[in-house]
């Protein structure tokens, strides 16, 4: 039985996830749906690209991940199946796989063409339905993802920040804030560890600075910020019991520096 999940910027308030559910199931009716999340901020792809990321690899073998956050639906952006050697992804072909294509081994990607594989009327609006929905159900019926289509290599790769190590520490990037306003940067735990051990180090963002990092967020008092390395394996900025990007008033895309002595 094969295990389908659903990532979109859909929201519950519309019918737009239930119907890609019903498409999936009457093509292959055994199929698993598992929901990731349907809240990603509206055309943000990168917040869902990063969703996806610290999702993924906790299912098993052989799923099938399809993302829907598609502001060019409709346009000249191509449609894919994105192989690598445990999973299959499907979706748009516009920076949404970032974090797939820089952490996978990435077997083949498709762009998909044959239409035998899509409903038989396609909208300009709702390819997740039409297109996305059909694509993931015939991959778990057992469809080789060659006969989807041909194989590309100039898909949208999108952009993964990466921190830059220097001799005054880390210069890293906020990469994501959660639903509780925790602020997620793109400073890998072992980087972090490794330049930081056994030396005194302080944490800059906005007008925040710290010197140490708790081990959980009620090591700190309540209402005060903290450090911490997250369960996605980056270093995170939260207030204990509060918002931290409201308080700090932080955006996607700060500056984040770890400065060691």
């Amino acid at each position: 039985m094969s295990v389908i999940t659903l990532l979109t910027d859909f929201g519950h308030r519309d019918a737009f996830v239930g119907t890609m559910k019903g498409v999936i199931l009457g093509i292959s009716p055994e199929a698993r749906i598992v929901d990731l999340s349907h809240e990603i901020t509206p055309q943000r792809i990168e917040e869902g690209a990063f969703v996806l990321r610290t999702a993924y690899a906790y299912f098993p073998e052989g799923t099938v991940h399809v993302a829907v956050v598609d502001p060019g639906v409709g346009g000249t952006r191509r449609a894919l199946v994105v192989e690598t050697h445990g999973y299959r992804f499907v979706g748009p072909d516009n920076g949404l796989f970032a974090h797939v294509y820089a952490k996978e081994t990435v077997l083949r990607v498709v762009s998909v063409t044959e239409s035998r594989f899509m409903l038989p009327e396609i909208s300009n609006t709702f390819h997740g339905r039409d297109v996305f929905a059909p694509v993931a159900a015939h991959l778990a019926l057992g469809v080789p993802v060659s006969d989807f289509g041909p194989e590309i290599d100039d898909y949208v790769t999108g952009t993964v920040t990466e921190p830059v190590v220097h001799e005054g520490g880390i210069t890293g990037r906020v990469l994501h804030i959660d639903r509780y306003g925790n602020i997620i940067t793109d400073i890998g735990d072992s980087l972090f560890l490794e330049k930081t051990r056994d030396k005194r180090f302080r944490i800059r963002l906005a007008d925040l600075a710290l010197d140490r990092v708790s081990a959980s967020y009620d090591e700190a008092d309540a209402g005060a910020s903290l450090a911490i390395l997250d369960s996605a394996g980056l270093l995170e900025i939260a207030v204990n019991g509060g918002n931290a990007a409201e308080t700090l008033g932080v955006s996607t895309g700060d500056r984040v520096d770890v400065e060691v002595e």
